[in-house]
């Protein structure tokens, strides 16, 4: 029986896991593909380190050229993570003829398409399955499935640190602070989390999802992108107490004849699909008009789940390989979508403010709300420990041009201030 020999480019979580499953499930994918699979080389920076992890039999260097100059080598899986030097050892790759799976989720949203076009041009495949939701297979799914379908909204949690540090706070009333402590301390937040807390990893996600959604390349500095840190434990029980549970979404949906994304913090109501997803797990709900709305709910991280969705890749580049049909996009759709008008994204809004507890404030508030045509529906105030008062709203719906003239507007009060602003689904 024929082999197809796989070079591995990083040893890491996802990386050890690839190995692993590799080597564990090749009778099963003998069986769909008709060839074996086997890990011949694996690239990383200490070979000493790693050395002891690899079985017998697998070369370990810190030398690509070893899997570059190797004609055996069919396909290689890039897990190394960063968008340099894995961009210049994808290049590399792609122009030696090698297929490249990847996890990479900031390469492919930053420099996606020029790869992409690269690997067109060398006739290989380039998949990146593994690049967002970790273990839900969502890109391969959106591709096939919704084939014929028209996507109209595409939102989730794309993020599994955010979505467990705001389980915390909600359940064991933590702070932020606190939250976030024991995720790093659980591994599921890095020493650094900003990428995570700050919504900068969830964007990346969010132009990968619209690309294969919409046919479109959203750029990240056309998003707006917002993290969690600046989340107050007395928003998360306010938020519940008005029946909603806070959580990091990404959205991207179709407005007319364009296409609006953005990352932030939503109140989604408690007898929501999104609203049950805890800890860790990552869930994506897809919105096609014929199909209506589906949601796919799984593990986020993690190096197995992750490692799955990187062995489903090697089994579609193997069946291509099989079939001699490689060189096809991962994503083919292509299509022109124009901007959108902030004046047409219309969401009510949860709006904590803090103002002087003094007569004629509510006031001034209420005539800003009434010069923007804005109103609202709840509210509630309560009294902070010195001179202001916490007063929390939640309005009617509203546009972004309107709540970006109220924040204008707040910023020239010196008695009344924003604390946040977030969309309530």
């Amino acid at each position: 029986m024929d082999e197809i020999k796989i070079g591995l480019v990083g040893l890491g979580t996802v990386g050890s896991s690839v190995l692993k499953m590799v080597t564990e499930n090749s009778d099963k994918v003998q069986n769909i593909t008709g060839r074996n699979l086997s890990i011949k080389t694996v690239v990383v920076r200490n070979v000493a380190k790693h050395q002891a992890e690899v079985p017998a039999g697998v070369t370990v260097t810190d030398d690509l050229n070893t899997i570059v100059d190797d004609p055996e080598i069919k396909i290689v899986v890039e897990v190394m993570g960063g968008v340099h030097p894995a961009k210049e050892v994808i290049t590399a790759l792609l122009n030696a003829k090698k297929h490249v799976v990847t996890a990479n989720k900031d390469l492919i949203a930053s420099a996606g398409e020029e790869l992409a076009a690269l690997a067109k041009q060398n006739h290989c495949d380039l998949m990146y399955e593994a690049s967002v939701a970790g273990g839900i297979p969502i890109l391969r799914t959106i591709v096939t499935s919704f084939a014929a379908d028209y996507i109209t909204e595409v939102k989730g949690i794309v993020n599994g640190t955010t979505n467990y540090i705001l389980t915390q706070m909600q359940r064991k009333h933590w702070s932020y602070d606190q939250a976030l402590m024991k995720a790093q301390e659980l591994g599921f937040a890095e020493s650094d989390p900003t990428n995570d807390v700050e919504g900068i990893d969830a964007a990346y996600k969010m132009v990968i999802l619209s690309q294969f959604s919409y046919g479109t390349h959203i750029k990240l500095s056309n998003m707006a992108v917002e993290g969690i840190s600046t989340i107050q434990q007395a928003d998360v029980q306010q938020a519940d107490a008005f029946g909603y549970t806070i959580k990091l979404l990404g959205i991207a949906r179709r407005i007319d004849d364009g296409v609006f994304a953005e990352v932030g913090p939503v109140l989604v109501p408690q007898d929501h699909p999104l609203a049950t997803i805890n800890n860790e797990n990552n869930a994506v709900m897809v919105t096609g008009q014929a199909v209506g709305e589906t949601l796919f709910y799984g593990p986020g991280a993690g190096g197995l789940p992750t490692a799955n969705s990187v062995l489903s890749d090697i089994v579609s580049v193997t069946k291509n390989i099989v079939l001699g049909t490689t060189g096809n996009s991962f994503n083919n759709y292509q299509s022109q979508v124009g901007k959108v008008d902030p004046r047409d994204v219309i969401y009510p809004y949860y709006l904590s403010l803090k103002m002087l507890d003094a007569p004629g404030e509510m006031l001034k508030f209420t005539q800003i709300m009434t010069q923007i045509g804005a109103s609202f529906s709840q509210i509630v105030q309560t009294k902070n420990d010195d001179q202001t008062a916490r007063v929390v709203i939640i309005t009617h719906e509203m546009s972004k041009a309107q709540l970006s003239d109220l924040k204008t507007s707040l910023s020239q009060i010196n008695t009344i201030s924003l604390l946040a602003a977030y969309k309530v689904l």
